[in-house]
């Protein structure tokens, strides 16, 4: 179980995880789970456990991306969801202040929303990786962004453990997964029989207290940690960093970043799926009369040929250097931001690319010195 739990662990009965989302829901929480919308497991809010994908799975792969009835009755047997946490916590568009007109000259205001109470359940532990990296950007520096502080200091999370792995994940390479170790108020294991579930802080505790469960026994808990070795045991893909930062820095003029451009079709897919990209956009739109203007800011991506626009022109006027700016600011000079790595190994970028690129096997080919070793890269026609 995590290491930073606040209580010994208990044992939730599967027909007791409505009692858990009902008394999520009488603190005020905004329950938000998987759920199933147009042949996806996303995230929505959930008010009932029939709602979540009891009994499905997905099958990710390079460009693939499918979800499938099975045959067990588990909740969170599944991976990676293309949405991620990302867009509660960072919303793809928010109005950040108005300015009006009117006789008395502007008047500018920001943005006074209610802050969302979300209680996120079903967050996995590169999730959380991901999460702890957006803090360190949007939060835990000089330049607080107080909108994603807010929702971050609202938001109770649920963490699941992983009990399998998708083709695409490497979160065991990143260190991110897939064992939970911290930064949940909850974090529970899925098992045949129910959930062993802990606290990992004060808020998770007192949850912990409204539903009076068992403690879990000790067969409970050794089912519990066999799920997640079992995932560990499925992780298939890996990636090799060391000297990565460097690796990446001295090779900006490799000759395979013109080779994966070629494959690459700029579309920023990779970067809306990510969970730790936060590229954004501000723009003023303003009603006819030009006398009430709202400041809204959007998700943008490096991808985008706009995005590096400055007076001069575009600064990054191909696919080349684009694709080159993501995976070189995402691996090695996000550490020298923020002191930590832009990836957590959750594969979402190899899924949903749509001609399946695969980051881990573009990396392995920068340590090739001919630049042209093709041989483990995955063409998808």
């Amino acid at each position: 179980m995590s290491e930073s739990s606040f209580s010994e662990p208990k044992f939730l009965a599967l027909k007791q995880l409505q009692e858990l989302i009902d008394a999520l829901l009488e603190l005020g929480y905004d329950v938000v789970g998987p759920k199933i919308e147009q042949q996806a497991i996303v995230y929505r809010s959930v008010r009932n456990a029939s709602e979540l994908p009891r009994g499905w799975s997905d099958d990710q792969q390079p460009a693939v991306y499918q979800i499938t009835k099975r045959s067990h009755d588990r909740y969170f047997f599944f991976n990676s969801s293309p949405d991620s946490w990302k867009r509660f916590l960072f919303p793809s568009t928010m109005e950040l202040g108005t300015a009006v007109l009117d006789d008395g000259g502007w008047h500018f205001d920001t943005n006074r929303a209610e802050v969302p109470r979300f209680a996120f359940l079903g967050v996995r532990a590169c999730d959380l990786a991901a999460i702890a990296v957006q803090d360190r950007v949007f939060r835990d520096n000089s330049y607080v962004d107080h909108a994603y502080a807010n929702r971050r200091q609202a938001a109770f999370i649920i963490a699941v453990q992983c009990s399998t792995a998708a083709s695409t994940c490497f979160c065991t390479s990143m260190g991110t997964g897939p064992e939970c170790h911290s930064g949940f108020d909850l974090v529970m294991t899925e098992t045949p029989g129910g959930f062993v579930i802990a606290a990992g802080s004060a808020s998770g505790e007192r949850v912990l207290q409204r539903l009076q469960l068992g403690d879990a026994s000790e067969l409970q808990i050794s089912v519990a940690a066999d799920e997640v070795a079992n995932a560990r045991g499925t992780i298939s893909k890996h990636l090799d960093r060391d000297g990565l930062h460097d690796l990446m820095l001295e090779n900006l003029e490799h000759p395979h970043w013109k080779e994966v451009s070629g494959r690459c079709l700029s579309c920023a897919n990779c970067t809306m799926v990510c969970p730790t990209c936060f590229c954004s956009t501000v723009d003023d739109v303003s009603n006819l009369s030009q006398t009430n203007v709202t400041r809204v800011r959007t998700w943008d991506s490096c991808f985008n040929l706009e995005f590096s626009y400055t007076a001069g022109g575009t600064v990054r006027n191909d696919v080349r250097s684009r694709y080159r700016q993501w995976l070189t600011h995402k691996f090695a000079t996000w550490e020298d931001q923020f002191d930590t790595s832009g990836c957590v190994g959750c594969g979402r970028c190899i899924t949903w690319c749509p001609v399946g690129i695969d980051v881990t096997q573009e990396l392995t080919a920068l340590r090739s010195p001919a630049g042209n070793d093709l041989a483990n890269v995955q063409i998808i026609e």
